[in-house]
């Protein structure tokens, strides 16, 4: 009887959150303090909708998408909706709730410190580390052959990838790779690429990798570092205090992010490697 009640619970607050999204995308703003509009001081005030700036940031991102949103959701270009913000808050959300139960507003709560001046991550700061994988899924494919139907091989400075052509990340790639070709001095950071495409789970957990998409790459693993590789406790839940290492020259860094991809470096749980295509975290409105 506990159990279904449980299972009622969460039915009622799923269903709840999606009519109210699909109440909001009846909603229109409107400006009505241009010199030109007649307001009819008699009828009631029209709404204004405030879309989130996460929201705004997701749009502006991903243009490809045809994005369109409201207070409360994400609105996809065939009509689905994605809640922003579910029913709890995320400074109420533990480490571990952020990294396997996430909505998008968590998605991007943790600021990503573009540029080559960024801090050492302190605790559990992993911006880009918190993913909505029905976001990815919805986005990339849903399954194994569903994402395969979109790659493309490309060169990567002598390496054959498997990326996928959504969101023009294979194109980005290719620019990538010839901005990089011309620093001959980072070449051996950027042959025997560690990989891109790659249907799997993350290590130690039973969330999808960004590589099952096709959206992102590891460089060359002899010269990178993992955080899993620095700790006999390899439980990913924080308490344990995890010492920073890089290897990895920040142009590197620099000719990725200006691309749209963020960097595993500049997380508490660091993969010095690591490249995933999230320009959300890199927009500035």
């Amino acid at each position: 009887m506990k159990i279904q009640l449980q299972g009622f619970v969460l039915w009622s607050i799923g269903l709840s959150l999606f009519f109210a999204c699909n109440a909001q995308e009846q909603s229109t703003d409107y400006n009505t303090n241009s010199p030109n509009s007649q307001v009819d001081s008699s009828a009631p005030p029209i709404p204004v909708v405030t879309i989130p700036i996460g929201l705004q940031k997701l749009i502006a991102a991903y243009p490809q998408q045809h994005f369109k949103a409201n207070a409360t959701c994400l609105i996809w270009s065939d009509g689905d909706t994605m809640v922003y913000q579910d029913s709890i808050n995320n400074i109420d959300k533990t480490f571990q709730m952020l990294l396997n139960q996430p909505d998008l507003e968590d998605q991007l709560s943790m600021p990503y410190p573009k540029g080559l001046d960024y801090p050492i991550p302190s605790r559990n700061n992993d911006p880009g580390r918190i993913r909505v994988e029905a976001f990815f899924l919805k986005m990339y494919g849903q399954n194994k052959e569903a994402v395969r139907k979109n790659l493309v091989e490309i060169d990567f400075l002598g390496s054959k990838l498997l990326v996928t052509k959504i969101n023009s990340i294979d194109k980005k790639l290719a620019q990538i790779a010839k901005e990089l070709s011309e620093y001959p001095e980072l070449k051996k950071y950027l042959e025997n690429v560690g990989g891109s495409f790659n249907w799997r789970k993350i290590a130690g957990t039973d969330r999808l990798s960004t590589h099952s998409f096709g959206m992102t790459i590891d460089i060359n693993v002899k010269y990178s570092n993992y955080w899993r590789w620095a700790v006999e406790d390899k439980m990913e839940d924080g308490k344990r205090a995890i010492t920073y290492k890089n290897k990895i020259p920040l142009k590197i860094v620099q000719i990725f992010e200006q691309n749209g991809f963020i960097w595993g470096g500049k997380w508490y749980h660091y993969d010095t490697m690591h490249f995933e295509y999230r320009p959300e975290l890199l927009i500035e409105l």
